[in-house]
Formats: structure tokens, sequence, C-alpha cells
């Protein structure tokens, strides 16, 4: 049903193709063949309506909430992609008649949808079909549509109706008050409508332009409307060989748009801006131009591999984290989903800092600042959420929409098996490493770009107000003479109220060293600004309060085995067999043989816990410090490996990277493919609530930081290749402090090469080396003397 190898010359491995169409497996495309910007993300239904379809037209940063039960989500827009055809009077559906040929298509390298088959309909009359979609990279508001139309064997009555659809809701919930539509001219239809809450205007305009033989033609048109609907019917006759196009050119503008001069005047701007449009062809070119520039010609990922797949996954990564991300706006972070579905209400959790935020780092930095920027603007509401928790400093929320809206993790969430009631979700309450989390993107960020200015702007006072939070958060045990951390969730949402996770100890006791590292440079470097951040968050007051507190916080030790417990209990508990869940197909089938309670008690991981804390701590200064050698690492990969279900998608790139540091290259490389199956692979109900957003990024974190390599450490930038034996080759790009390298990897050499002359300090397989322009180290027991330190 996928294909993966139709791509041909110039789209070899470009193209990834649903071969024959299924009502039954509606969700799996829609998401997977979902177009978007940044700016909007456009779920891939079909023209033609089928029940069970999910229409889902999202708008980053529109955040509202339906009711004031529920939380804050991005609503759905008003559906401008169903376009029902009638032929000889009857609906066109592919669930009758007969289809030839039928072939979908998402282009990755142009981002382009193209559907075209061939259908006989019940009266054995024969029409030729091509469906052509795009969301724009060269003008963020544009959608654009074609469909073209030819008879083969028969004359027929044809009718076309196409509308701006404003009776969509969120699987129910109503974000709109009632729209206003207008009609311009018989066909170019406006829709206006307003968020309930937020008070969000929404202008949008869809503007047709319909084609017989290439000319005007013979048609008729008719205008609609209907409650929150507006549209235009297109009737014409067709003889054998006559064909049509009709082009439908769509924009949205919002009143959270930066781009727009005056929002009071968003419905006369944007039919302005519809009015000036091209045709689909002339637009379509500079949305590929952009493709190319923007996009591929920046990261050049290209994987030499026995298994071409690999190459397209690679690719399906980062296009999909192209469409998902708001580059274009500071004020706005990535969704679970990103922008192909409702799942996760397009809320933004830590996800984006651990597991998204590093392709851009060390890819596209100013991607990355503005991300973080994002979280200095919700700086407040974290610390109106400590403070509402009797806590000091900045709490950031698990969940965040709009940056001043504070936590937005609903409250409760699936039934419980055994009480049938609805589950309790803590996450929003007690989940609370993110805040450690963001800290460490930052430290991360600046470390790989040299950013200062970011620094001075945003990333110092979001560390600092961190440290306050974690020096209030942590619990004085006098009994044992430390400062414990009680009562949360650590990475591992299947241990719930547990004491002293792990991972959210050295976070935090990270997040406060940190802090205390900053203080010292800034008193050196920039007493100006520490000044100003002392009147601000006392400093003074605060930082005598963390040298006392940081050197008596419980960091778990490892056991007599080398195993670090994940929490106080987890040793403890009881052991089950957990191959059933280990070979699952579908996520959380745990749950149904056991509620939340129950599995709190059963030694089993949902996601990456203990073993994300050693991948990530080993990249900062802390190294040495907490001792995280190679063997520490293998202990406890082997103890947590098998109990973890990955029941998280988000999970499978920690564990990959790390079988390939410990040489485990078999199992990194399965675990790779896991992760490239998750949302493309043949699973057919695996991503009917939207892509895994976390887990496609997990792709490329494979590649770059598993196979080749490539991290971050206290002393700079390091690369230890080790190519799982299905790949020939690998090469990429990344920026190191304002650099642009090319590397590339393979079994025998790694070759690094910039375009400045400026020396840069890097270590290959442990040997310090300087570049200038060219280095190539063979991997092997030789080193390149003249390059050598």
């Amino acid at each position: 049903m996928i294909v993966y190898d139709s791509g041909k010359e110039e789209y070899q491995n470009w193209m990834v193709v649903e071969s024959e169409f299924s009502p039954y497996h509606l969700g799996k495309f829609e998401s997977i063949f979902s177009l978007g910007n940044g700016y909007m993300g456009l779920r891939s239904a079909t023209e033609e309506f089928y029940y069970g379809e999910t229409r889902d037209w999202l708008v980053n940063g529109t955040f509202n909430k339906a009711d004031p039960t529920e939380v804050t989500e991005l609503p759905n827009l008003a559906d401008v992609t169903q376009v029902d055809l009638y032929i000889d009077g009857e609906r066109f559906s592919l669930e009758k008649g007969k289809v030839f040929g039928y072939q979908r298509e998402l282009n990755l390298k142009d981002a382009e949808l193209i559907r075209s088959f061939q259908w006989e309909s019940p009266h054995g009359k024969r029409f030729e079909f091509k469906f052509r979609r795009f969301v724009s990279l060269a003008h963020r508001h544009v959608v654009g549509m074609r469909i073209e139309v030819k008879s083969l064997t028969h004359e027929a009555d044809l009718r076309i109706v196409s509308c701006i659809n404003g009776q969509t809701t969120n699987t129910g919930a109503q974000h709109f008050l009632n729209g206003v539509p207008r009609i311009y001219d018989q066909d170019l239809l406006e829709y206006v409508q307003t968020t309930n809450d937020s008070n969000v205007d929404v202008v949008i305009h869809s503007r047709h332009e319909l084609l017989k033989n290439g000319q005007l033609g013979d048609v008729t048109r008719s205008m609609l409307m209907a409650r929150r609907k507006v549209g235009v019917e297109f009737s014409l006759h067709l003889m054998p060989n006559d064909n049509l196009t009709l082009e439908k050119m769509n924009t949205v503008y919002t009143s959270r748009d930066q781009d727009v001069p005056n929002s009071e005047e968003l419905k006369r701007f944007g039919l302005k801006q519809v009015r000036n449009l091209s045709n689909y062809d002339l637009l379509f070119e500079k949305h590929r131009q952009a493709w190319l520039d923007q996009v591929w010609n920046r990261y050049q990922v290209e994987i030499d591999s026995e298994n071409p797949f690999d190459q397209l996954a690679m690719r399906f990564s980062i296009y999909h984290m192209t469409v998902m991300t708001p580059a274009h706006d500071e004020r706005m972070g990535i969704g679970a989903k990103g922008l192909s579905g409702e799942g996760y209400k397009g809320h933004s959790f830590w996800d984006t800092e651990i597991f998204i935020l590093p392709f851009f780092t060390y890819s596209n930095p100013k991607v990355a600042r503005s991300l973080l920027t994002y979280r200095y603007l919700g700086l407040e509401s974290a610390r109106q959420k400590a403070k509402e928790n009797g806590y000091e400093g900045a709490m950031y929320p698990w969940e965040m929409a709009f940056p001043d809206d504070g936590e937005a993790t609903p409250l409760y969430g699936d039934i419980d098996i055994v009480t049938g009631e609805r589950s309790k979700i803590w996450s929003g309450m007690i989940e609370q490493h993110i805040t450690a989390d963001i800290s460490f993107a930052i430290y991360q960020y600046v470390q790989v770009t040299g950013d200062q200015a970011f620094l001075d702007e945003y990333g110092y006072e979001i560390v600092l107000d961190s440290a306050r939070f974690w020096a209030s958060r942590l619990e004085w045990q006098a009994d044992r003479g430390r400062y414990e951390i009680h009562d949360v969730i650590g990475p591992d949402e299947y241990k719930e109220h547990v004491n002293n996770n792990a991972y959210t100890n050295y976070m935090a006791y990270f997040n406060l060293k940190l802090a205390i590292r900053y203080v010292d440079e800034l008193k050196k470097s920039n007493q100006e600004l520490y000044e100003k951040l002392n009147q601000l968050l006392n400093i003074e007051d605060a930082y005598p309060n963390w040298l006392e507190k940081v050197e008596k916080i419980y960091l778990p030790q490892p056991n007599e085995v080398g195993i670090i417990p994940q929490d106080d209990t987890y040793f403890n508990l009881t052991q089950i067999d957990l191959s059933k869940y280990k070979q699952q197909t579908q996520a959380r089938t745990i749950y149904k043989d056991y509620n939340q309670e129950q599995i709190n008690g059963i030694q089993v991981t949902k996601q990456a816990d203990v073993l994300i804390l050693l991948y990530l701590l080993e990249q900062t200064f802390l190294k040495d410090d907490v001792h995280f050698n190679q063997q520490l690492k293998k202990n406890n990969f082997d103890f947590y490996e098998p109990r973890t279900l990955h029941d998280s998608s988000l999970s499978l790139s920690t564990h990959a990277i790390l079988a390939s540091e410990l040489g485990d290259l078999d199992l990194a490389y399965d675990l790779f493919k896991h992760a490239s199956d998750i949302d493309l692979g043949p699973n057919m109900t695996s991503s009917n609530d939207g892509i895994h957003a976390a887990s496609i990024a997990g792709i490329w974190s494979i590649a770059i930081f598993g196979f080749a390599g490539v991290r971050l450490t206290d002393s700079g930038l390091t690369v230890q290749p080790n190519l799982p034996k299905e790949w020939r080759k690998l090469s990429f790009n990344i920026e190191w402090h304002s650099e642009t390298l090319h590397i590339v990897v393979t079994h025998d050499e790694v070759s690094i090469s910039k375009s400045s002359d400026h020396l840069l300090k890097l270590s290959i397989n442990q040997v310090e080396y300087k570049l200038a322009n060219d280095l190539t180290v063979p991997l092997v027991k030789t080193s390149v003397i003249n390059n050598k330190l």
C-alpha cells in the first residue's frame, strides 16, 4: 500500500507513494502527507469527502479555549480543501465505480502532493483525474490547489462545488463565532471568523480559475451560501477528450500575524493579496526553489545505504521538521504533533528542547534561537506557576501554548480500565524536569553557536531564575543530611509520585551548577548586566544559597553492579514478563492489562530516563564531576533497555545513539529503522492523530549524533564515527560557531571541510586536530601528522 522506491532519476528516494486507495486508512496518509511551512499546517485529506476523514488546517500561534472546562488548543480553521465533483448528478467517490492506476505521492523534494488515477463510473464512463496541492514556503499565507479532469470515453455533465467551510471543529469542539461570508466577482470567496475566547481574527480567501480545453469556455457559475459556509458551483458539459483545469488559490491571514501592516484592515489586506496572486505554476516554482535554497541545499544529508529507505527516511525527517517549525515568529513553539493533526492540541513539551532543537542548533541556529526566545517570552508565566505552587523563581509549564498562558496540560485523560473513571493527568503539576531541560538547551545552543548576545539578552535570566526554582524545590532530609526531590514524574511517565527520580535530581543539580557558573562569568565579564539581573532576581542572596544546596543534593549513585536507580523504589518493584509489550505493534498496549496505579508497581519504563541523563550530561562541564564512563553506560543500557517499552516514540533515538556509542551497531540500526517506521513505515494506524515530531527529529539525531558520532563536549566539538555495516557513506552539513562544516564519513575515513581558513580545533576519535580548510582522517590506527596538534 505504501511504495518507497517510485522516485526516478532526480527524484530517486524523494517520493512516498500511496499505491491503492483505502477508506479505512485515511488518517495515516492525511498525517504523513501533511503540508506546511511553519506558519500553517494542512492535513492532507482528499478533495472529495469520505466518512472518517479529518480535515485540519492549523495556523501556528492562534490558540483558543473552546470552553471553560477545556484547555487552550490550536483551532481548526474553516476548510478550503474539500471540492465535491458530481458527474451526471452523482457525487464522485472512489468507493463507487472502478479505479485504475491510483497513485498519491508526496514529493519531499518539491513539497507537493499529487494524486492521479483513472476512474470508471458505475455507468461505464471513464475519466482521468489529477489533483495537485502545496503550502507555499515562498509565500507563507498561500495554499495552492489544482484539479484536472478529462473525459476519456463519453460526454457527461460535470458539476464542481468548492467552498470555504466553517462547519469544521476540533473533534466536536467549536472554536469560532459564526463567521462572516462574502463572494466577490461570482467566484472569489471570503470568510472571516473570530475565535470565541482569545479573539483571534482569521480571514480566508479562495480565488478560482476554471479553464475548459485551455479556454474560459462555457461554464455556468452559481454562488452558494449556507450556515458557516460560502461557496461557488461550476457547471459544464464535457465531450470525449474534453478536459478542465480548476485552480483554487487560497490565502489565510490572522490578527496574530506580524507581517500584516494593520490588523484592523485584515480583510481588505487579505483580499488584495489573493487578487494579486499569480497562477499555480508560477507560485509553485517559487515554492519549489525556496525548498531547494532554504532546506535541501542547506542541510545536504546524504546516506549511501544498501537500504535506500534510509535516505528517504532522512529526507522525510527534514521535510517534517521544516513544515512544523515556526521559523518566522519567536512567539511560537513546536507542537508534539507538529501541525499535522489535533493530537496534544498544538502544545509544546520538553520534546522541543531535548529532541527537536538539536537539529536546528547544529544546522540552523537562527531557528533554534527563535525557539528558545519563545521560552523567554514564557518566563513570566513560569514565574507565576512557581508562585502558585509555593516556589520561587521560574517553574516552566509542562505544556505551553501562548507564552503568557501558563500551564496548558489537561487535567484528565484516558479511561482507567479498572475504575472506569477518567485518569488524572499529573504531568502539569509534578513533571518538573522541563525547567532544567530548557536550561540545558540554552547551554547546548550557546556552546555550539557561541551566541553570547542571546545569553546576555535572554539566556542568563532563564537559567538563573530556573535555579531559584530548584533551590526552593529541594527538600531537606535532616536524618540523611541531604536535599532530595519528592513526588515527581521523571521522563518515565509510567512512574508517578516517585521520590528522587535520578534524571530530575541530576538535571536540577546541573541547572544550579550552570547558574553558579554563569554568575561567576558575569561578575568577571559584564558587571553592568550582573547588576541588572541582581536587581531583578536578587542574585546576591540566591547565590550563596545555591552554593550551599547544590553540594548537598542527593544524586543517586550506581549500585554494586553499576546501575543508577531510576528512583527510590524502582529496584524493588515487581518484575513481569515484558516480551508481549516489547513486541507490540501499537504503543501503550500495557494499558489494556493494567491501570496507571498498577503500572507504578511494575519494573517497566515507558521511555528513556536514566539513559537520556547519561547522554545529556556527558555533553556538559559535569562529565567528570559525575563520572559517567563507558562501563557505567553499558551497565545501565543493558539493564534499562529490556525494561523500556518505547511507548513514547521519542525514546528510540536516545537508545539508538547510546547503542551506537557502545558498539552495538546492529541494535542501533534496528532502533534507527524502528524510529523511521513510526510514521513512514507500513503500520496503517500509527499516525492517525498526527506525526510524532520528536521521533521524526530523532531520525536525524541517530544518524548525526549516533553513527557520525558528532558530539558537544566541554572542550569543544568531537567526532567519533561508527557507521552501521548497512551504510557505506554518510555526509551532511552542521554549523559550529558560525562556520558551516561539511562532514563525510565512511568506514575508512572521515573528511571535514569548511569555506573559511580560520583554524578550528576539534577532536576525531579522541585525537585533537586543527581544521583550516579541509581535513581527512583515516579511521585506522594512523594519524594525520601535519594536522595533528
